[in-house]
């Protein structure tokens, strides 16, 4: 027996390639998943960490639970539209609703840099409370810890949530079927160049602002409107095109998407433009796609738009049966080319 049979996480990932943390391993494209896939799948490996989904879905005295954690590094701490402590419960919250359930309760673990003004603590602590009031949620439980000056970077938030999952609600990529349609709830690009335009301190005619918000309350009038939701996902680090990429190698479906029906701002697509950026990698805060038959097409989107954050909702595409994995981009000029992950993020540090 060699030493990997004795531990199978014991080199799952091609130290000699990397042997030391990049930011692109945090950023939501190629490198974040191969960490995931070749160090922490082997290590942790169960059913539930294998669905591989937005959070765990399991049972406990026969009701159904969802359960997520995320952690929250975001510079600046304050943007346009929202601040690290929106972002932390909106974020938690959104991953209950993308396992189709309806948030209940947060933790929250503050990493505290020793010399953070007490003003600004106070500023944070109130937009959560704020937020976790808005989407209907309790934080129930914490922990603070402080670091030395110059061994933090201000403040970081950890939150993890739990939400109730009702009985026949089965959401996720396995769920996902040829001939769905690919819809999405808003615009895209605006969170990740929010964060940009503030940390760099570009100014732009009109000011972009982030679309951070929870999208619990359209999720679950979804479900409970009666369609069939086969799959959601929030479209965070790597925007868009890295979710859809994502989900096509979990599902083993191909996805055919129509460039000319996602909607991007025309402020974020001049500020993508002028910085060379893909909005469609760009990471969100307040948006999702989601997997239905076309049966339902019509009445998931008017659900949708019936809700202020997903007003904007649209269908995109659909799933295909052609090669298994693969996401196909049709261009509004009649091109089409295959959409992969990027190596990393676009822009480190969104959320």
């Amino acid at each position: 027996m060699t030493s990997n049979d004795q531990n199978p996480a014991a080199c799952p990932l091609p130290l000699t390639e990397y042997p030391h943390v990049l930011m692109a391993h945090g950023g939501g494209g190629k490198l974040m998943s191969q960490l995931i896939e070749r160090l922490f799948m082997p290590a942790f490996s169960n059913p539930l960490l294998a669905q591989q989904h937005d959070g765990a879905v399991f049972q406990v005295d026969g009701t159904r639970l969802a359960f997520t954690t995320d952690s929250y590094v975001v510079d600046p701490l304050f943007f346009p539209g929202g601040d690290i402590g929106t972002l932390a419960v909106n974020g938690t919250v959104n991953d209950l609703a993308m396992c189709g359930a309806r948030p209940l309760y947060l933790s929250a673990g503050f990493i505290i840099e020793e010399g953070l003004e007490m003003a600004t603590l106070q500023r944070v602590a109130g937009s959560m409370q704020m937020a976790a009031r808005q989407a209907q949620v309790q934080l129930v439980t914490g922990d603070t810890k402080v670091v030395d000056r110059g061994k933090g970077d201000k403040l970081f938030i950890n939150t993890a949530g739990i939400g109730r999952v009702e009985d026949d609600v089965q959401v996720g990529p396995e769920q996902i079927g040829s001939g769905d349609a690919i819809l999405i709830s808003g615009d895209v690009g605006r969170h990740g160049l929010t964060i940009m335009a503030q940390r760099e301190s570009l100014a732009f005619e009109t000011t972009i602002e982030s679309d951070c918000a929870s999208v619990a309350a359209p999720v679950l009038d979804l479900v409970r409107s009666g369609v069939t939701v086969h799959c959601l996902r929030d479209l965070t680090r790597g925007g868009l095109a890295s979710a859809l990429v994502e989900l096509a190698v979990q599902s083993a479906k191909e996805m055919i998407v129509e460039e000319c029906r996602i909607a991007v701002v025309d402020e974020v697509r001049g500020a993508c433009e002028i910085l060379g950026l893909d909005p469609l990698y760009v990471a969100n805060e307040g948006c999702f796609v989601a997997f239905v038959p076309q049966s339902d097409v019509d009445l998931a989107l008017s659900v949708l738009r019936h809700h202020p954050v997903s007003h904007a909702a649209e269908r995109i595409g659909t799933v295909g049966s052609g090669e298994r994995g693969r996401v196909i981009l049709r261009s509004a000029i009649g091109g089409q080319r295959v959409v992969d992950r990027l190596s990393g993020e676009q822009l480190p540090r969104i959320c």
